[in-house]
């Protein structure tokens, strides 16, 4: 995991996540899965450039289940962003960072 980025499990996500004065951008990822580690130097350069303005956090899609049925994922690597603990943007796959930032930026105001 970068610099500055969380590690969300479903005993810190009303902490982290859901009491969070500023958006979080949670990655739901796997050790296997081949696009989130694609996906995963993308994530750590947003959590650098954004720091201040966004907190960014892993979970483990694995080791999380609850969590993942929770917010009804069914593809890795997922980023959804809750702002004020309510996801406001998901981006499903490997996305190029552009694409990325064009679905968050809107919500980092």
């Amino acid at each position: 995991m970068g610099q500055g980025i969380l590690e969300i499990t479903a005993k810190n996500f009303d902490k982290e996540v859901n009491a969070s004065e500023l958006p979080v951008l949670v990655d739901f990822w796997a050790e296997w899965c081949g696009p989130c580690k694609m996906i995963a130097p993308i994530v750590d350069e947003i959590a650098t450039e954004y720091a201040g303005t966004l907190k960014v956090g892993k979970l483990d899609a694995d080791t999380n289940q609850e969590l993942v049925m929770n917010f009804g994922i069914i593809g890795i690597p997922t980023l959804i962003l809750f702002k004020n603990g309510e996801p406001v943007a998901r981006i499903t796959g490997m996305q190029p960072k552009a694409k990325i930032l064009s679905q968050l930026t809107p919500h980092l105001t």
